[in-house]
């Protein structure tokens, strides 16, 4: 039921922007402290930062040259599938449409409604749910009739989430004390570890692979698509090193360890800011999360119409809007789904256990480049140094978050992968069976 296919757009800029504006979320308030928490001390928990960033590296590569061999929208869908893991393709989209990607633009939304209300007290209950809404579906109307205009709204927003960390870096370079990186545990006091302050950082670097999800729209993919991993992976490492090192000068590392919202309390430290610290802090996070938020709603929906247009899923979700030229219905029933996941924020805590099965397969799709290497239409404009090196590196840091999050939650995330399974693989029979295998369909244009 396809109206058209989806054309190529958006330039670098706009794939850096969705980069750095998916990766770069609220979660770096949080893990500043935990990773210094988990590190132990000042040297160990700078390192840990710098670390975990070098970690991404080779995961950027691999997709870098995945994406420029199949400059296709749909990222790990169409690699999986162009392994010959049809099933396992269809299980990613599957788990991603039902359980991942609407629960995390409805708990963004939610987020956002939190902080709003901080200013705004009457934002809570009924109220602040329906806000979320609207906030939702302001954004939701930028990137629906334009995927140019959302790319130039994406390039706007996470411009200005960064000011506020550069606000920050500058003043906490100015402020520092020296003396609070030459910490040392009491005797006695619990160890922290590198591996534990590096595990700590990993969260905070997912969402570089998101313009994957988008390869079929990017001009020139072949350039643009790895100097935008590449240079995301970059730009967020410094950005977080640069952080991590201003708020341990501003506040006594004992403090920092202790701290559930680092950004916040090293802010009180600097001259003229310590009375607004949490309302700065406070509109930072809207901003940041509303960057997120954008980028999600942007990216996401052009899984569903990949694998429409492999027959894997509902054909409407195959359907470009005739004039917007963007995949409207995808976009809609996505965000139909988060609204509605907004009224039910205890069923969104809980869908969160189903990550689990998307980070293994996020680990086989770096497995998938061995099996992509053999076949005759491998082309890729961009390749990595050392593949197989590289691709060994890729596949032990997915693994790394993956085990992290099995031990976090093992029942639940194998109870959640159960069902994937379970509810999906006889959806996936009978679409295979309707339809028939056609790995050539999308493949032309920016499908």
């Amino acid at each position: 039921m396809s109206n058209g296919t989806l054309t190529r757009k958006l330039g670098f800029w706009s794939a850096l922007a969705i980069a750095v504006g998916t990766t770069v979320g609220s979660g770096i308030f949080v893990s500043t402290g935990d990773v210094a928490r988990a590190a132990g001390i000042p040297s160990i928990s700078i390192l840990a930062w710098i670390i975990g960033g070098i970690i991404a590296i080779p995961q950027v590569m691999v997709l870098a040259e995945l994406s420029t061999a199949y400059p296709q929208n749909g990222s790990g869908y169409v690699y999986l599938n162009k392994a010959g893991w049809r099933p396992l393709a269809f299980l990613y989209g599957w788990a991603t449409f039902w359980a991942l990607d609407p629960p995390s633009i409805s708990i963004m939304a939610l987020a956002i409604v939190s902080y709003l209300a901080s200013f705004f007290p009457f934002f809570s209950g009924i109220a602040g749910k329906l806000l979320g809404v609207a906030i939702i579906l302001i954004i939701t109307s930028i990137h629906y009739r334009s995927v140019k205009g959302g790319g130039s709204f994406q390039v706007l927003i996470t411009a200005i989430k960064i000011i506020p960390f550069l606000i920050v870096i500058i003043l906490g370079l100015m402020y520092m004390n020296f003396d609070h990186f030459s910490y040392t545990p009491a005797h006695g006091a619990p160890q922290g570890s590198l591996i534990g302050g590096v595990s700590a950082t990993t969260w905070a670097y997912t969402g570089m692979a998101s313009i994957c999800f988008m390869a079929g729209e990017f001009k020139n993919p072949g350039k643009t698509l790895p100097r935008a991993l590449i240079s995301s992976v970059l730009i967020v490492l410094a950005l977080y090193t640069l952080l991590s090192v201003c708020v341990t000068g501003l506040m006594p590392f004992d403090k920092l360890m202790g701290s559930s919202a680092a950004v916040s309390d090293a802010v009180k430290y600097i001259p003229g800011l310590s009375g607004m610290a949490s309302s700065f802090v406070a509109i930072t996070a809207i901003i940041v999360i509303l960057g997120s938020l954008s980028s999600c709603i942007m990216f996401q929906p052009r899984l569903e119409y990949a694998m429409a247009k492999d027959g894997l899923f509902f054909q409407r979700f195959a359907k470009v809007h005739p004039k917007f030229e963007t995949p409207s219905f995808s976009i809609i029933a996505q965000v139909t789904f988060a609204c509605i996941l907004v009224f039910f924020s205890n069923l969104t805590a809980l869908l969160g256990y189903f990550t689990l099965i998307q980070l293994v397969i996020n680990i086989l799709d770096f497995a998938a480049v061995y099996k992509c290497r053999k076949r005759d239409d491998y082309n890729p404009i961009y390749r990595m140094p050392v593949w197989r090196v590289t691709t060994v590196l890729a596949i032990l840091g997915a693994a790394w978050l993956a085990w992290g999050t099995f031990t976090w939650a093992p029942v639940q995330g194998m109870i959640a992968a159960l069902i994937v399974i379970v509810t999906g693989l006889p959806v996936y029979y009978y679409w295979e069976k309707k339809y028939g295998p056609n790995p050539n369909k999308g493949s032309k244009g920016a499908a």
